[in-house]
């Protein structure tokens, strides 16, 4: 069965140019701790949604308690599970889809980590939210990275691995699927090959330079990925919305990492 209010959200999503994405998460502080950027996070939200991402994602008391005032500029995907600090590789459910529908959203969007002990209860955990958004005509993003404690650290990059974690949400009725970079486009075309649904990169840990998250983003688009959900690396920089609009000048001008790093350049330029 289908529903054109799923239609509906995921036409707001994805852009009507050429069906990419460019995300942006806020939803870390559970997971990794009230960091830089999060700690002031209405001058963030403001400065995030001056930049025009498709769409920004966060948990559902931030987007009750500071997203009003923005509401309707830039699409709500409500985050509904997270893991911690303390057991990095469980993600809890903490929402659910009518808690979303109330928010306005126009998707949810869950974590899950495989290739450990917990993958058994985290994939039972995605399979129910699957039907549950189906139910609602609500699009699903799911987080998904190959990082359980059944598979060394070396692996976690893997094109074998990163193919299974995104299959796996394929294979569950997951509508986007999040997940790690494999380091090369030629590797990563092969996930995405193996991918029926629409398959987006994680940022990743910060630290890398503008290039090297450029060069990611240019690559992702040329592997056959509709795009790119980046966090800590835009929230953190000194200035979130020229770096969405040179993010954006890829992912959906087809700009060269050069002519993204120009672009910047002039933008940071201009508001001196």
């Amino acid at each position: 069965m289908s529903f054109l209010g799923k239609e509906v959200r995921m036409n707001r999503l994805l852009s009507k140019r050429d069906g990419r994405y460019l995300g942006i998460t806020v939803d870390h502080a559970m997971a990794r701790g009230v960091m830089r950027g999060l700690d002031t996070i209405e001058d963030t939200l403001a400065k995030l949604v001056a930049g025009e991402p498709d769409a920004l994602t966060m948990h559902k008391g931030l987007a009750e308690k500071c997203y009003a005032k923005h509401a309707g500029k830039i699409p709500l995907v409500v985050k509904c599970s997270t893991f911690s600090p303390y057991q990095p590789d469980l993600d809890t459910v903490v929402g659910d889809v009518e808690e979303a529908v109330r928010l306005g959203a126009d998707a949810v969007s869950v974590g899950c980590i495989v290739c450990g002990d917990t993958q058994p209860a985290q994939v039972a955990a995605l399979g129910k939210m699957a039907k549950d958004a189906a139910s609602f005509g609500m699009p699903l993003v799911a987080h998904i990275y190959p990082r359980g404690n059944q598979i060394a650290k070396d692996c976690y990059y893997k094109a074998e691995y990163v193919m299974y974690a995104a299959r796996l949400g394929a294979e569950l009725g997951v509508d986007i699927v999040k997940t790690s970079y494999t380091g090369d486009p030629e590797s990563f075309a092969k996930v995405v090959q193996a991918c029926p649904a629409k398959v987006v990169v994680a940022g990743g840990s910060p630290g890398k330079d503008l290039e090297h998250y450029f060069q990611m983003a240019y690559d992702v688009v040329d592997a056959g990925a509709i795009g790119v959900t980046f966090g800590r690396f835009v929230f953190q920089y000194g200035d979130p919305a020229s770096l969405i609009k040179a993010i954006s000048s890829i992912i959906h001008g087809k700009n060269s990492v050069k002519e993204a790093l120009d672009l910047l350049a002039y933008l940071e330029n201009e508001k001196k």
